[in-house]
């Protein structure tokens, strides 16, 4: 009986030892409710992570493959290659209205009746009186924004915009082979496209993404850093992995630092599709590129920064 008796005390000191040790416990639930404990050992502790600027989140570094081998998507999606993008973090929604407002205002330069016309066209916030928009649009991406009137915003902001390659990373929110950020079928449910709508929404409207970003496809389309070179994909050898690709230029800094000397007739790259587009050019691999001083009333942009 006694050898019982010390077996069992034993064995209770030795749970108790154990438990102290381990760091992190998670909780899963069967069918039935009952919780079962998962260990998974020591782990960060969350107070050493780094929080990321307000409205943006981090995405995280890793590779994807880049582009479209659907034979239904346009030349300038193929061949699909590997690509590796470092972290960084990026805004969860378009820049609003609101937030274009507060840069016009310490930066009366790009103010609609100051601004260079070498860097917008005629139509450069088309709906604004002054510094004022539409009222009751406070929330709305803001539209009729240039290329050049985007990175100036950016830079204000201590942001940059992403590389195309960064966009469609973060587009895809960590799926892998699918056509939108819902998976391989969209719905009006999931994002403002294909006018059912008829017009931009609030963004936050529709759902998250898997990086928790807002309306990377539809809404608005947002400008990216690249040129857009229609064959771009083809020059990248397809046994090798990509690191931080950039089109049309050596670096992001010197491109950022330059940006006012880009040449006006060399097309940037536009991701995303519009409230205006249907299904198929809100695919996640869709490119488009325009020239970098239009403004158009679906073109709207979102920032990035490195972590």
């Amino acid at each position: 009986m006694k050898t019982y008796i010390y077996f069992f005390i034993l064995a209770f000191l030795c749970f108790f030892t154990i438990i102290p040790s381990i760091t992190e416990v998670s909780y899963l639930t069967l069918a039935d409710d009952a919780p079962v404990i998962t260990y998974k050992g020591n782990t960060t502790n969350v107070s050493d992570v780094p929080m990321p600027p307000e409205g943006m989140v981090l995405i995280p570094a890793g590779e994807f493959r880049m582009g479209s081998d659907d034979p239904k998507d346009r030349k300038d999606a193929r061949p699909v290659h590997t690509v590796y993008v470092d972290a960084f973090y990026m805004d969860q929604t378009e820049v609003t209205n609101k937030q274009y407002k507060a840069f016009l205002l310490e930066n009366p330069q790009w103010q609609k009746e100051r601004v260079n016309t070498e860097f917008v066209n005629a139509n450069y916030l088309k709906h604004w009186n002054g510094n004022n928009y539409p009222s009751g649009r406070d929330n709305h991406p803001v539209v009729y924004v240039s290329w050049y009137a985007a990175i100036a915003y950016a830079e204000w902001s201590g942001k940059r915009l992403p590389t195309e390659a960064e966009w469609e990373y973060a587009a895809r929110g960590g799926l892998a082979n699918k056509k939108y950020p819902s998976g391989n079928m969209i719905t009006p449910q999931d994002a403002n496209y294909g006018m059912n709508v008829g017009d931009t929404t609030p963004v936050r409207k529709y759902p998250e993404n898997g990086y928790k970003l807002y309306d990377m496809t539809g809404n608005v389309s947002e400008w990216c850093l690249d040129a857009y070179e229609s064959n771009f994909y083809s020059t990248f050898p397809q046994d090798e992995i990509a690191r931080n690709p950039l089109s049309g230029a050596n670096s992001v800094d010197k491109l950022i630092n330059s940006f006012t000397e880009v040449n006006r007739l060399q097309p940037r790259v536009l991701r995303g599709g519009t409230w205006i587009n249907s299904d198929y050019f809100v695919r996640v691999a869709c490119r488009d590129g325009v020239l970098p001083w239009f403004t158009f009333y679906s073109y709207g942009f979102r920032c990035v920064k490195d972590k």
